[in-house]
C-alpha cells in the first residue's frame, strides 16, 4: 500500500461526495422555483443513499469484477471478500470502492435537473434504483472495469462517457417522457436564488479537483496536470459564456456564468489526464459555444423541457470533451501523447459515444415505460401548479414568510 496515494484519494473521495451533498444539491434548489426547491434537494440527498446501498449490493461487483467484455460478475456482491487488508493497485480496495461509489452518486444526481418541479418522488426512487443496475454499472465496466471499450483503448480519465454522457441522454429521455411543465417555454419562472445556486456551483467545482485529478488514482504529476486543466477549462468556458450571454442578452448574468462553469467542468472532465493547458483553454472555449446553442437548441427547436439543461451542459459537454480528447492529448496542443495516431484515436473515441449514447437511450426507455405503468411519473395538477412539490409531495414548506 502506497500511503500517499492513499491519502490523496482519501481526501479525493469527500470530494467527490461533497460534488453531490450539499453542491449539486444547492445548485439545483437555486435554479428551481421556491415551491420546489425542499423537492430538489430530498431527490439529491435520497439519490446519495440510494446509490450507496446500490454500490454495496451488486453495482461495484458488476462494474469492476470479472473479465467479461459487456458485464461485470457477481462474485462480490455485498462486497463478498473485500477486507481491510485487500488492495486495488496500491491503494486499498475498500477506498476504491468508496471513492467509486461517488461517482454512481453524483451520475443518477445529475439527471435530477432534467425532471425537477413535475415527477413523483416514487419515480425518482424507481429509476434511480433500476437506471444504476442496468445502465451505470455496466457502462463503468465498458471502460473503466476492462470490458469491450477499455480494450479499445477508448480515453475516459475521469467520466465524460460513464458520468456524463449516460446522465445527458437519460437526462433527455426521461424529460421527453414526462412531458414540458406548464407553461413551457414562455411562462416559466426565472430561478428563485442565483445565490444559493452560485455557492452549490462553486462547491461543485472545488470537488471536481477530486473528480478529475482523483482519477489519477496517486499523488502524482498527473494529478496535478489533471487538476491544472480542469481549473482552467471551468475558468475559460464561464469567462466566454458571459460574454456570449453580454452580446446577446445586454448582461452578463451570474446563472449564464455559472452554467458556462459547470459546462467547462464537464467537457474536460474526460480528457484531464491526457491534455496540457492548452487542451484545457480550448476545451473550455469550445464547450460555452457549444452546449450555450444546445441549450436554446432542445428548448426551442426540440421543445423538450429538459428543466436546468442537464443535456445541453453535462451530455453536450461529455461527449464534445470525449471526442476532442484524441486530437487535444497529442504533443501540437500539449498534450501527454498517444499510442495511436490521432484519427485511429478518434475512431475509437467516436465509437464510445456512439455505443454508450445508443445502450443509454435504449435501456433508459425501457426503465421509463415500466416506471410509468408500475407507479406513473409527473405529480398532479394540482401539485404542480399550486401547492408545489415541497408540500404536496413531502408536506414541508422551504420558506415560511
Amino acid at each position: 500500500m502506497n500511503e500517499a496515494n492513499t491519502a490523496w484519494i482519501l481526501v479525493s473521495t469527500a470530494l467527490v461526495l461533497f460534488m453531490t451533498l450539499p453542491g449539486l444539491a444547492l445548485f439545483y434548489a437555486g435554479l428551481v422555483g421556491s415551491k420546489n426547491t425542499l423537492s430538489s434537494l430530498a431527490q439529491c440527498l435520497v439519490i446519495a443513499c440510494l446509490a450507496s446501498i446500490i454500490w454495496f449490493i451488486c453495482g461495484y461487483s458488476i462494474a469492476f469484477n470479472g473479465d467479461g467484455l459487456y458485464f461485470g460478475n457477481l462474485e462480490k456482491i455485498f462486497l463478498s471478500g473485500i477486507g481491510i487488508d485487500s488492495l486495488s493497485g496500491d491503494i486499498p480496495e475498500t477506498l476504491f470502492v468508496m471513492f467509486q461509489m461517488t461517482f454512481a452518486i453524483i451520475t443518477p444526481a445529475l439527471i435530477v435537473g432534467a425532471y425537477v418541479e413535475r415527477i413523483k418522488f416514487s419515480a425518482v426512487i424507481l429509476i434511480t434504483s433500476i437506471w444504476l443496475i442496468l445502465v451505470y454499472s455496466p457502462v463503468t465496466h465498458w471502460v473503466w472495469g476492462g470490458g469491450w471499450l477499455a480494450n479499445l483503448g477508448v480515453m475516459d480519465f475521469a467520466g465524460g462517457l460513464v458520468v456524463h454522457t449516460t446522465a445527458g441522454i437519460s437526462a433527455l429521455v426521461i424529460a421527453k417522457a414526462l412531458g414540458s411543465r406548464s407553461g413551457f417555454p414562455s411562462s416559466i419562472k426565472p430561478p428563485h436564488s442565483p445565490v444559493i445556486a452560485m455557492i452549490g456551483a462553486c462547491m461543485l467545482w472545488v470537488g471536481w479537483f477530486g473528480f478529475n485529478a482523483g482519477s489519477a488514482l496517486s499523488a502524482s504529476q498527473y494529478a496535478g496536470m489533471a487538476m491544472l486543466v480542469t481549473h482552467i477549462s471551468a475558468a475559460a468556458a464561464t469567462i466566454t459564456w458571459m460574454l456570449i450571454d453580454w452580446y446577446k442578452n445586454g448582461k452578463p448574468g451570474l446563472v449564464g456564468m455559472i452554467t458556462g462553469m459547470i459546462a467547462g467542468l464537464a467537457t474536460v472532465t474526460p480528457a484531464s489526464g491526457f491534455i496540457g493547458p492548452l487542451g484545457g483553454l480550448i476545451l473550455g472555449i469550445s464547450s460555452a459555444f457549444v452546449c450555450y446553442w444546445f441549450v436554446g437548441f432542445i428548448k426551442n427547436v426540440l421543445k423538450i423541457d429538459d428543466s436546468l439543461d442537464v443535456f445541453a451542459v453535462h451530455g453536450v459537454g461529455g461527449i464534445l470533451g470525449t471526442i476532442l480528447c484524441g486530437i487535444l492529448a497529442t504533443s501540437a496542443f500539449g498534450g501527454l501523447g498517444l499510442e495511436n495516431n490521432v484519427w485511429d484515436q478518434t475512431k475509437v473515441q467516436l465509437i464510445g459515444v456512439l455505443s454508450i449514447s445508443l445502450y443509454t437511450l435504449i435501456a433508459t426507455s425501457v426503465i421509463v415505460f415500466f416506471v410509468n405503468n408500475f407507479v406513473g411519473l409527473r405529480v398532479s395538477e394540482q401539485e404542480e401548479n399550486t401547492d408545489g412539490c415541497d408540500f404536496g409531495t413531502h408536506g414541508e414548506s422551504s420558506y415560511h414568510l
